[in-house]
């Protein structure tokens, strides 16, 4: 591991501090780059964010997605986790909390703001930072790119009747531009550049080899990308975090404990479906992170800007990053807890290419 990977969490814990100290120091310039949006998308974050996701699209082998369908139960761990669990437990853990556990320190008409802004994360599962998560934990490409596109398309349909059965609204607004410009930004168009990169790049004996030296080369990158990410999120927010801490710190109980055991249960049960663990960690991963862009523009139509759903969803955007991280890193040291990867499928290949090479001229 380089430096930045080894001390990973050590330069994020700095990022937090220099985006919290940014935000106090310089509100203004922050405010004027916060509003650099467009679909409640922001650009600079946007495109940071697709810093850190080209380097794994890169290494995405066109024929391999064909296979993943072989390998059906990693993608269906990732439908019933998203869709069939975490909407309902994010549910019942901010119901538990702001009406029965914290009932005392918040007002009534507080706590149900705050319910239905973590609702919301818990039914916007992600769609973007999930291929950074994969490519730390070292997942398989392909899949992870398979699992995002069926959570894309299932979120198209499901996201209004599960967020309105869960809110108790039927005539939930949702916002299209933000949902299609994210997929558009996140996955189709990083995906398009790795597949131009890489038939530029894959040409003769070396091919492999010289995607691997530029996907190396880009690696630094995508990490000053992360902390760089981090940054902004924390100073777009510090106004938020230093005037209401209290609020901030009860709204990210339920949500520590929804992320870490939504994570714990697709985890195990991916263990216990013997997945190999570069399927296993990019499904954990999928199901605990959010699509927070989505989560906090429904909230700021529904609820207002200054509203405590909205303050739930921004609070979601801030605990996510150090969370998992902490989560690849537990990750990365169960890898042994999962089946080896298989090496027979790359078996043929080694054999057409011995069968294929020049015969050593006898003298």
């Amino acid at each position: 591991m380089g430096l930045f990977e080894r001390y990973l969490s050590l330069w994020v814990a700095l990022a937090i501090g220099a985006g919290v100290a940014l935000g106090s120091i310089a509100p203004g310039a922050i405010a004027e780059v916060s509003r650099l949006e467009y679909a409640k998308v922001n650009l600079p974050v946007a495109a940071l964010i697709w810093l850190m996701i080209f380097p794994m699209m890169l290494k995405i082998e066109p024929r391999s997605i064909a296979n993943v369908g072989r390998k059906p139960k990693g993608l269906l761990l990732t439908v019933v986790i998203n869709w069939l669990i975490k909407p309902f437990t994010m549910a019942a853990l901010a119901i538990l909390f702001f009406r029965f556990v914290f009932a005392g320190l918040v007002p009534a008409a507080d706590a149900d703001h705050y319910i239905a802004g973590m609702i919301l994360l818990g039914v916007a599962p992600c769609t973007a930072m999930v291929f950074v998560w994969s490519d730390l934990t070292k997942g398989d490409p392909a899949y992870t790119l398979v699992q995002v596109t069926v959570n894309d398309l299932i979120l198209i349909f499901a996201f209004v009747p599960i967020a309105g059965l869960l809110l108790g609204i039927t005539d939930l607004f949702v916002p299209w531009d933000t949902l299609v410009l994210s997929v558009g930004i996140f996955v189709v168009l990083p995906l398009a550049a790795g597949m131009i990169a890489r038939r530029f790049l894959d040409g003769g004996i070396d091919g492999p080899a010289r995607i691997d030296r530029f996907a190396a080369r880009l690696k630094p990158f995508s990490i000053i990308g992360l902390l760089l990410t981090v940054v902004l999120l924390f100073a777009f927010q510090a106004e938020v975090l230093l005037a209401q801490p209290e609020r901030v710190a009860l709204i990210a109980v339920p949500l520590l404990i929804q992320g870490y055991g939504i994570f714990a249960i697709a985890y195990l049960a991916a263990r216990w479906l013997k997945l190999e663990h570069k399927v296993a960690a990019p499904a954990a991963m999928i199901g605990t992170s959010n699509f927070f862009e989505l989560a906090v523009a429904v909230a700021i139509s529904l609820f207002g800007l200054t509203s405590g759903a909205a303050l739930a969803t921004v609070v979601g955007v801030l605990i996510e990053v150090p969370v998992m991280l902490s989560l690849v890193k537990f990750a990365n040291r169960t890898r042994h807890w999962f089946p080896a990867p298989e090496i027979g499928a790359a078996l043929p290949d080694v054999q057409l290419q011995v069968a294929a090479a020049p015969e050593t001229p006898k003298a």
